[in-house]
């Protein structure tokens, strides 16, 4: 009997807050947004980011301190990212998904303080690999796009045993959502968790900043050989294709604000799945305030369901107000 993963559906709303997701949003609530959240390798620390104004990279002692009162507020989900310090970091992101991992003790603190936060993962490579490219690189410097694959499917199935509920790959290679799909099926979470892909992520020379918070800039290059052409319409429609037949649960454009055209294109080919959009400027002065207005079109005018952003904060505020 053949199995489609993209016929599979139930992953895609186990969580009171993807439930939420699947159905069309008429105002924006604390539900529609994520708050991205940067997990230290040193357990008490708490790193404030100067690229990232009121960002800090938190260890896991100080997790209950920065959440708490965003949930108090209505946050209902976070996505985090490991940063490593003090750990190894080698060609093969082994502390990716060790016993010490930032990313994978986070998941645990959080699922334990909070069990009804919807705990999204991104399990890109690069925070944890020596060379701070996104795959599995050996001799030469050359990408191995089916090692890569397999490395992130293991990362996701051990992010979904400690109790993450979403697994976000980033890296853009081709077949890693099939790859997580396949892995988390064959372990048991196959309708339990879902997959979050970046489906069109453009290269970008906004990154800069979220390089910097998560200490993931490459050693070498760069990574446009693997990250969308600026302006490239229709290999983004096409690589929204791609994580779709892959079985997807839920779409994501990367950056935003550039990219409109790429976020109506998306939702007008594929209304049935969530549409992400992440925001990546950072959160000071003016630009929250302009933040604000963006928000109410993109999910009003150009059909975006979710939105990632370093305001969170300010806007849990401006809607009790």
């Amino acid at each position: 009997m053949s199995f489609s993963f993209g016929a599979a559906l139930k992953s895609g709303f186990q969580h009171a807050v993807t439930r939420q997701w699947q159905s069309t949003n008429t105002s924006l609530t604390p539900h529609n947004l994520i708050y991205p959240l940067f997990i230290s390798d040193d357990p008490d620390g708490l790193e404030h980011i100067a690229s990232l104004p009121g960002q800090a990279r938190v260890g896991i002692n100080n997790l209950e301190k920065v959440v708490k009162p965003l949930v108090d507020k209505g946050l209902s989900s976070v996505l985090v990212f490991g940063v490593i310090s003090k750990l190894e970091k080698d060609g093969n992101a082994s502390n990716a998904d060790s016993d010490l991992c930032p990313t994978i003790l986070g998941i645990k603190k959080l699922h334990s303080l909070f069990p009804d936060l919807l705990i999204i993962c991104d399990v890109c490579l690069c925070p944890f690999t020596d060379h701070g490219h996104c795959e599995v690189m050996f001799t030469g410097n050359k990408i191995y796009s089916s090692e890569s694959c397999d490395r992130t499917a293991n990362v996701s199935k051990f992010s979904a045993f400690v109790g993450c509920h979403v697994v976000a790959p980033s890296d853009m290679m081709d077949n890693r959502v099939a790859a997580i799909k396949q892995i988390m099926a064959a372990n048991g979470y196959g309708s339990k968790v879902a997959v979050l892909s970046y489906s069109a992520k453009f290269a970008s020379s906004f990154y800069g900043p979220f390089r910097d918070a998560a200490k993931s800039a490459p050693a070498f290059g760069d990574r446009r050989c693997y990250q969308l052409p600026p302006g490239a319409r229709g290999l983004a429609m096409r690589a929204v294709d791609r994580d779709v037949q892959e079985g997807a649960d839920m779409l994501m454009v990367k950056p935003g604000m550039p990219y409109l055209d790429i976020v109506r294109d998306t939702k007008n080919k594929y209304p049935d799945l969530p549409l992400a959009i992440y925001q990546i400027l950072a959160a000071n002065g003016y630009a929250s305030k302009v933040a604000v207005l963006s928000y109410r079109q993109f999910l009003f005018l150009l059909g975006a369901d979710i939105i990632i952003t370093y305001f969170v904060p300010q806007l849990l505020d401006w809607l009790q107000e």
